[in-house]
């Protein structure tokens, strides 16, 4: 992945960035090890390959205030909803609902489960469960943030890619290049898997870059797991009212940081007993 070339004329981020973006992406894989230890059963996959993703979104992209219901700010809509259980600690680190929170994950009566829950966890702006949907909503508040007159808002949804092969994540792009909500952004994290297995041998998603432009987006590609292009592919994004929306498709890895969980069909859903997941929490520290 570190070989792919980088698109042309992306901004150099600043080293606070960069460094904020690595500490929060580090934070993602840990807490995702530990809380899924709470669980006994996890997507830790899935929550590895955007990592860097949402470091750099938490780490100082989104317009977020002390207040999560403030009413301009930016939304993030997780249209791969299984991977919340790796923004739950961003969200409790931003102080949006207690530590403690963390440690009942998934238990009974906790708010925090394995699919997001936007009326119980402060933070949370989509409720997600069957992959598909989030896209459709991301244009619904799109455009409604264009009817308040809200101009800076920005809507980002964070897609997996094996989900492409929903028809409504395509109507929802043929109505938002028909509508021009430049206030939209779809980053495709595109880890290569599925489910099932890989997405090219379960169904094809590809051309994702050119069935994107077909309906009216600008699209740029990069390497999910560089911090300095997935910051730089944020910071170079068109002002909100730009007349065309814009989609980022990060090249990554399903399992980024795990050797044994790279591209392995059989971690989708898992679970690391402690001496495992100590070994991993090692690998993780070796790499950085």
């Amino acid at each position: 992945m570190s070989d792919m070339t980088p698109p042309p004329n992306l901004p150099e981020p600043n080293e606070r960035d960069l460094h904020e973006a690595a500490r929060l992406a580090d934070v993602v894989r840990r807490e995702t090890i530990r809380l899924v230890g709470i669980a006994k059963s996890g997507h830790y996959t899935s929550v590895f390959s955007c990592a860097e993703i949402l470091g750099a979104l938490y780490g100082g992209f989104l317009r977020l205030a002390e207040d999560p219901d403030w009413a301009e700010r930016d939304r993030l809509v997780l249209s791969k909803g299984h991977m919340a259980v790796g923004v739950y600690p961003l969200l409790a680190e931003r102080g949006y609902f207690p530590d403690e929170w963390l440690g009942d994950y998934t238990r009974v009566g906790s708010a925090l489960g394995d699919h997001p829950d936007m009326r119980r966890v402060p933070g949370v702006d989509f409720s997600s469960g069957s992959l598909g949907h989030g896209l459709s909503v991301a244009v619904g508040m799109a455009t409604a943030a264009r009817m308040r007159e809200q101009p800076e808002t920005r809507i980002v949804a964070l897609l997996g890619d094996q989900e492409l092969n929903e028809g409504q994540i395509w109507e929802a792009a043929q109505t938002a290049g028909h509508y021009g909500l430049g206030n939209l952004v779809a980053i495709v994290d595109r880890n290569q898997m599925g489910l099932d297995g890989r997405t090219e041998e379960v169904m094809t998603v590809e051309p994702i870059r050119g069935r994107f432009e077909a309906f009216g987006w600008e699209v740029s590609e990069i390497d999910g797991h560089d911090l300095r292009q997935v910051i730089g592919a944020l910071q170079g994004l068109p002002p909100v009212g730009h007349d065309k929306p814009q989609c980022i498709v990060a090249s990554t890895v399903k399992g980024k940081g795990i050797g044994y969980m790279e591209l392995s069909r059989t971690w989708h859903l898992g679970y690391l007993a402690p001496e495992d997941a100590e070994a991993a929490i090692r690998e993780l520290g070796a790499a950085r």
